[in-house]
C-alpha cells in the first residue's frame, strides 16, 4: 500500500482514498504508527472491524485520530467513532461510516438500524457531498440487504472482512455503487494472509502449534473504484481493483483512458 498508493493518487487523481486496516498489525488490528503511515501514504480515512482493539493502545489512540474509524454498532460507550466527516483536499466533505455485520459473527448492535440513523443525521448532498460505508461482515445475503437498503442514500456500500475480492461490483438502481467485498492488500498465496503452515496444522489436527504469522510474499493491492457525480453524490460507475502480486490484474479503468488521451 505504501509503494502503490502515492502513485495512484497521482495516475488517477484520486479525490479520496479509504482503506480498511483492521488487519494492518501482523493481521491483528492496527497501531498508532501504522496509521500514520497509511495517511501519509494517502488515505483519508482508514476503517477498522472486529480485530478493531486487538492492540490495546487502540482504546486510547483512537479517540485522538479524527479519521479513524470503528464500527458504528459497537455498544454505547465504546471509545473512538463510528462515523467521521472527512474535508477533503479539494474541499468535499466525505461521510464514511463503518459497521459489522452480525450473521456469523459477534452480536453487536444492528447494523441497519445504526447506518439508517446516521444518514437521517447527515444526508447525502445536504450534510455530506458523499458518504461511504465499510460494512464488515461475513454474509454475502446481509451485505446485499445492506446495499439496497441504503440504495439512493449513499454513494459507495464496499464489503470486507472475507480477505477475497468478490466480482459483483455495480451500481445498484437507485445509483450506490456496491461491492460485497474489496479483498485483501496482502500475499495471496496464503490463509487470509497468513503463512499456510499454522492454518494448516490446526485444519489437520485441530491442535494449535505456534501463532499465526503473516505471510510475506508478493502483495497484491485489492479494492474498489468509483466515480461519484458531484451533482448528486451518486455513484456512475464501480470497478473492482487488483494490482501486482498474485491475482489477474484488473482490467484498465476509465481514469486510465483518460490519463492517456
Amino acid at each position: 500500500m505504501a509503494e502503490l498508493l502515492p502513485q495512484l493518487r497521482e495516475r488517477w487523481a484520486l479525490d479520496c482514498v479509504v482503506i480498511n486496516a483492521e488487519n494492518a498489525a501482523g493481521g491483528f488490528g492496527i497501531t498508532e504508527s501504522i496509521l500514520e503511515d497509511l495517511i501519509d501514504a494517502g488515505a483519508d480515512a482508514v476503517t477498522l472491524g472486529n480485530h478493531a482493539f486487538d492492540q490495546k493502545d487502540a482504546l486510547v489512540f483512537i479517540n485522538r485520530q479524527p479519521r479513524l474509524v470503528r464500527p458504528i454498532n459497537f455498544p454505547k460507550g465504546t471509545p473512538g467513532r463510528g462515523a467521521a466527516l472527512v474535508r477533503l483536499r479539494n474541499g468535499a466533505d466525505v461521510l464514511v461510516i463503518n459497521a459489522m455485520g452480525r450473521v456469523f459473527m459477534t452480536e453487536l448492535d444492528c447494523p441497519f438500524r445504526a447506518i439508517d440513523n446516521e444518514l437521517s443525521a447527515c444526508q447525502l448532498k445536504q450534510g455530506a457531498d458523499a458518504i461511504l460505508i465499510d460494512f464488515h461482515a461475513e454474509a454475502t445475503s446481509e451485505k446485499q440487504a445492506l446495499g439496497l437498503f441504503v440504495d439512493g442514500r449513499a454513494s459507495v456500500v464496499v464489503g470486507t472482512h472475507t480477505h477475497t475480492p468478490t466480482a459483483d461490483e455495480r451500481v445498484l438502481p437507485s445509483g450506490t455503487a456496491y461491492m460485497s467485498d474489496a479483498g485483501m492488500t496482502g500475499d495471496y498465496n496464503s490463509v487470509l494472509g497468513m503463512d499456510s503452515e499454522e492454518p494448516l496444522n490446526r485444519f489437520l489436527t485441530r491442535i494449535p502449534r505456534e501463532r499465526f504469522e503473516p505471510s510475506n510474499g508478493a502483495g497484491t493491492l485489492a479494492g474498489l473504484a468509483v466515480e461519484i457525480d458531484d451533482r448528486t453524490g451518486l455513484a456512475v460507475w464501480a470497478r473492482g481493483v487488483r494490482l501486482a502480486g498474485a491475482l489477474q490484474p484488473s482490467a484498465s479503468l476509465p481514469w486510465d483512458v483518460q490519463t492517456t488521451a
